[in-house]
């Protein structure tokens, strides 16, 4: 199993080496592209609840924040048309903004009244994203997004130096987006690392522990909330600026509702609460399954069964009770997660030890 915590870096290399094999295939590189956006995402929430403790249901609405504020800076619709590192910056800026002025006044509330808060922040941003059409655009979501051309290397243009004929030439075609997600999330993955073994990451922890021992040994518990939910906030920023840019689209607003939530939470779980390891794991086990796994089984069933196959066939109507039936399994007989961090590991075994 120790092994098995130095599996990212790995991972990350057959990944970056993927869009250069034979077997490369456009749609599954867009799939893969969409899974290191939801990586993002998960870490995001691992700041939070694994680090912090605190258990916050509305992460969905800082990925929308990026999402839409991508969306105003990128389509002709709106005057303020950027770049795009301008405007994902602007998107993390905002969320890890909202983040912070929406937390500030409820930082008092603990465990399932934080939740309630959350939850009830995570409604809200539904609401007006789907009401506010002036900005918005209702269900139909904000596109074309257009953050340019792909910018050339040392004055190269990139439309003439592809290293493949069937690259596209900006942001949103395969495999740039591809490489860009890919590469914000190792950043994204070293960062965390860094900010784990700090001073900051270590108070994080010591709060989730005991807030009231943290205080005694003079921590400012409300200083390290905010400073928690401003960087994953922050990040579920950064990761809805990049599910945009993917779609071309802000999408519907469904893409950013409480079921966005709570699968990123199960993703958390699944992996193991506060290691960086193991939530890259629970997301490309959960979402994987989601996206990628039920698609091509589901196509093997069509295609073995034709005309017959009916829809309570295939496993896509059945996968949120798979999603069930695993978590339940894993509550039961795991409830640390399949990677967890060696800290918890250590105190529920001990605890099955002398309980046993």
């Amino acid at each position: 199993m120790s092994l098995l915590r130095y599996w990212p870096p790995v991972l990350f290399a057959a990944l970056a080496a993927y869009p250069f094999l034979p077997v490369a295939d456009v749609i599954r590189g867009q799939q893969f592209t969409i899974l290191f956006v939801y990586a993002i995402l998960a870490l995001a929430l691992n700041v939070v609840l694994g680090y912090t403790g605190l258990l916050h249901l509305g992460m969905a609405a800082y990925f929308g924040i990026g999402a839409y504020t991508v969306g105003i800076l990128s389509v002709p619709f709106f005057p303020f048309q950027q770049s795009f590192v301008v405007s994902a910056l602007a998107g993390v800026l905002a969320a890890a903004a909202v983040g912070v002025a929406t937390t500030a006044p409820v930082l008092r509330l603990r465990g399932d009244y934080l939740a309630l808060v959350t939850l009830g922040f995570g409604l809200i941003v539904q609401y007006l994203i789907r009401n506010l059409d002036p900005i918005t655009e209702g269900t139909k979501g904000l596109n074309p997004i257009e953050p340019g051309p792909v910018p050339g290397f040392a004055g190269t243009d990139m439309s003439a130096a592809r290293l493949n004929s069937d690259w596209g030439t900006k942001w949103y075609d395969y495999p740039y987006l591809y490489f860009v997600a890919l590469g914000l999330l190792v950043l994204t993955t070293l960062f965390l690392r860094n900010l784990e073994r700090s001073r900051l990451g270590r108070a994080w922890v010591a709060l989730r522990e005991d807030e009231l021992a943290a205080t005694c040994m003079g921590l400012n518990p409300a200083r390290l909330k905010i400073a928690a939910i401003a960087v994953g906030a922050g990040l579920a920023g950064l990761a809805g600026a990049l599910y945009a840019l993917a779609l071309h689209t802000t999408g519907n607003p469904s893409f950013y509702d409480f079921n966005l939530s709570m699968i990123m939470v199960c993703c958390v779980i699944l992996g193991g609460l506060g290691n960086r390891s193991g939530v890259l794991l629970g997301v490309l086990l959960l979402m994987g399954f989601d996206r990628i796994a039920v698609n091509i089984l589901d196509n093997e069933i069509q295609d073995a069964l034709g005309s017959s196959a009916k829809e309570y066939m295939k496993v896509s109507a059945w996968k949120l009770m798979i999603f069930g039936v695993v978590l339940i399994l894993m509550m039961r007989f795991r409830p640390e997660g399949l990677l967890p961090e060696a800290r918890v590991r250590r105190e529920l075994h001990d605890a099955d030890a002398k309980a046993g």
